[in-house]
């Protein structure tokens, strides 16, 4: 999908601020309310706007754990792949992962109640025999930057 500068504003209000209102992000960008709503459909549509959601604080509700883990894979087949990342969608304590080129094949990061929980997870992805040949655990002892992708979205697509 093409976009244009129109298209990349919305994008980059909506980032900044997900619950303004539809005449808000109209007069934001500069449009109409009714050619605003039309292109915001459209994006929504395409999938370019994936979903709305809060960021929360974690830390005011819960105690948790986050981990970063590098995974390197025995095989290197397109099966291999499909199983590993079947496996780790299955996981809802892993809430990203990150295909890699390089020394590794995927980074993921893990939220979990404690390090028992962690590693009930990892016990799991090994004794299901995906494929897993090494993974490296990095427990996050402080979060320095965490946020959306950058909001200037018309800056980062240059």
């Amino acid at each position: 999908m093409k976009l244009d500068k129109i298209d990349l504003r919305i994008l980059s209000v909506l980032q900044r601020d997900g619950r303004i209102t539809k005449l808000g992000l109209a007069e934001a960008v500069h449009l109409s309310p009714a050619a605003c709503w039309e292109r915001l459909r459209r994006l929504e549509t395409a999938g370019v706007i994936r979903g709305y959601s809060a960021m929360i604080d974690m830390e005011k509700i819960a105690r948790r754990v986050t981990v970063l883990v590098e995974i390197t894979l025995k095989s290197h087949r397109q099966t291999d792949f499909q199983l590993f990342e079947a496996a780790v969608a299955r996981e809802p304590s892993i809430v990203s992962c990150h295909a890699t080129g390089g020394g590794i094949d995927y980074m993921l990061k893990v939220i979990a109640p404690d390090i028992d929980a962690y590693q009930k997870t990892i016990d799991r992805l090994l004794t299901s025999e995906v494929g897993i040949d090494r993974y490296f655990t990095y427990v996050v002892t402080k979060i320095v930057k965490d946020g959306p992708e950058p909001a200037d979205l018309a800056e980062t697509s240059a």
